[in-house]
């Protein structure tokens, strides 16, 4: 339960940066709107939140935090990244498409 639970909140913080304006959520990005770096930095912030909360789940279910190597964190960042391709699909391709169409 708490694996799906994960999958389901890593998904939606990967998207979430390409599916908004506002920086972090909370700021307006002003005229031009927010900047492929900040997509970019929002998007590693929540990488870290979501690890972190899954380092939580681990300690809570298990009791313990096992040692990773840097093949995990690689392969973490990776699955991250490809959960976000909804999201940038949607911003640099369909919505350009969508907008034209009305």
């Amino acid at each position: 339960m708490w694996i799906v639970l994960l999958i389901v909140i890593a998904l939606i913080a990967a998207n979430l940066p390409w599916l908004t304006d506002r920086i972090f959520l909370f700021a307006e990005a002003g005229e031009s709107g927010k900047s492929p770096w900040w997509r970019l930095l929002e998007w590693l912030v929540l990488y870290f939140i979501v690890g972190g909360l899954a380092v939580g789940i681990e300690i809570k279910t298990t009791g313990g935090s096992h040692a990773q190597g840097w093949e995990f964190y690689a392969i973490s960042f990776c699955l991250f990244l490809i959960f976000a391709l909804p999201g940038f699909i949607f911003r640099h391709d369909l919505k350009d498409l969508l907008d034209r169409r009305r």
